[in-house]
């Protein structure tokens, strides 16, 4: 520190005036400490600010490192979205394509079947048809030569009668069956004509020689055949157009009953099965649960007989069949006071004075080298017991403490204390 002289102020000598010094000095002072607290608190906030940048950075970082994230997996979820929906249609597509093949090719063979029906009934009507025409071709001369006669030719209309009655009964029974009208009367008819014509043609192949026996016995097949064909080809009509099921459709239908009916009766077996394997697991829980009842009743009238009196009373007077975990955790309040199930008031007492005493231990100051007090100070060092006392010299007095006596608070303590008075001072 350099002083400057000053000889003379207004002609006169200047005199020392240490109040103005300590003074000045305290302004110096506190000018340098109020600069030096700026400087601290502009580093301060420069440091707080490149901090505040720093961590604004990396949340900037973090939330774009997030956000282009985010925009992945939504277009993850997006492609994967689209492939399931392309996926879905495609299957759609398939699944649509497979059913419209599936009901094509069900469609084709209904429509088969629908033509090889008709193919078949068109041959089956044209040969029940045939076989009563060739019969008829066969039978007709047989009964003209049987009732040829030249004093009455008017007997030759009777093949034709006898013929064309079963022939027009046969056409009376397709009506009705087309009709849905009663068949059997025509059938009836129909048999009765072809009885007469197959005798009378057997008859005069007997006893006619210019017949003879051959010719008399084919046209009385050919008067019953052709006949009894057309009926059978009517029935069969008959039958289709009132619904009535054929043999085959009978059979299946009583097969499927049945199996229904063994299905069925699967079935009840296996319910019966699992109601009796239900029963008996039914059964022996509940022996399981007895059991376990009976060893807690013997256990708790062994070991606390008067809570169990308690118990036991409360059973009795509620109408239960055994004393159940409420009924005893009333019991067990009511004797002992204690909520807990287990707890007796000698357990609450050693329970609650252990926690008194380690919440002492732990709570404790701690004194000694672990202590925290005056831990921002350097340690002192251990005085010489064997030094002489330094107050001994000046006869009990104590020494002047000097600057630097004392070892200096720590950095970090004396920028923390520059800190708060700057704070006091100007708060904002």
């Amino acid at each position: 520190m350099t002083a400057t002289s000053i000889e003379k102020v207004n002609g006169h000598a200047p005199g020392f005036d240490a109040v103005a010094l300590a003074k000045a000095e305290a302004i110096r002072t506190e000018a340098a400490s109020k600069a030096e607290a700026a400087r601290i608190e502009a580093e301060g906030k420069a440091a707080a600010e490149r901090t505040l940048a720093r961590e604004q950075a990396e949340k900037d970082r973090i939330a774009n490192d997030r956000a282009r994230m985010r925009l992945e997996k939504e277009q993850a979820d997006h492609t994967a979205y689209l492939a399931k929906k392309d996926a879905e249609k495609a299957k759609a597509d398939a699944e649509k394509e497979k059913s419209q093949q599936a009901a094509a090719d069900e469609a084709d063979r209904e429509a088969q079947q629908l033509a090889e029906q008709e193919r078949s009934e068109n041959l089956w009507k044209w040969g029940a048809r045939g076989i009563y025409i060739v019969g008829l071709v066969i039978a007709a001369p047989v009964q003209f030569l049987a009732f040829w006669d030249e004093k009455r030719p008017f007997m030759i209309a009777a093949p034709a009668l006898l013929e064309g009655l079963a022939l027009v009964l046969a056409c009376g029974a397709a009506w009705a069956v087309a009709h849905k009208r009663d068949v059997l009367p025509y059938r009836i008819g129909i048999m009765a004509g072809a009885l007469i014509a197959a005798g009378i043609n057997l008859w005069h192949g007997l006893t006619d020689p210019a017949i003879g026996l051959n010719a008399g016995l084919i046209g009385a097949i050919a008067s019953l055949g052709g006949p009894i064909v057309l009926m059978a080809y009517e029935h069969g009509i008959a039958q289709k157009a009132d619904g009535i099921p054929s043999f085959r459709e009978r059979r299946a239908a009583e097969r499927a009953k049945r199996e229904t009916d063994a299905a069925r009766e699967a079935a009840r077996v296996e319910k019966q099965a699992a109601e009796g394997r239900a029963a008996a697991d039914k059964a022996a829980a509940q022996a399981r649960a007895d059991e376990e009842q009976r060893r807690k009743d013997a256990d708790r009238r062994e070991h606390h007989p008067e809570v169990w009196a308690v118990a036991d009373a409360l059973r009795s007077a509620r109408g239960s069949a055994f004393v159940t975990e409420q009924i005893w955790a009333e019991a067990w309040l009511l004797v002992t006071g204690c909520k807990t199930v287990g707890i007796t008031p000698d357990i609450e007492a050693r329970g609650r004075a252990q926690q008194a005493r380690a919440k002492a231990v732990t709570e404790v100051p701690i004194i000694g080298d672990f202590s925290l007090v005056e831990s921002h100070r350097p340690p002192r060092a251990k005085r010489d017991p064997d030094a002489p006392d330094g107050r001994r010299g000046n006869g009990g007095t104590p020494p002047l403490r000097r600057s630097g006596d004392a070892p200096p608070p720590s950095p970090l303590a004396r920028t923390q204390a520059r800190i708060e008075r700057t704070t006091e001072k100007d708060p904002k």
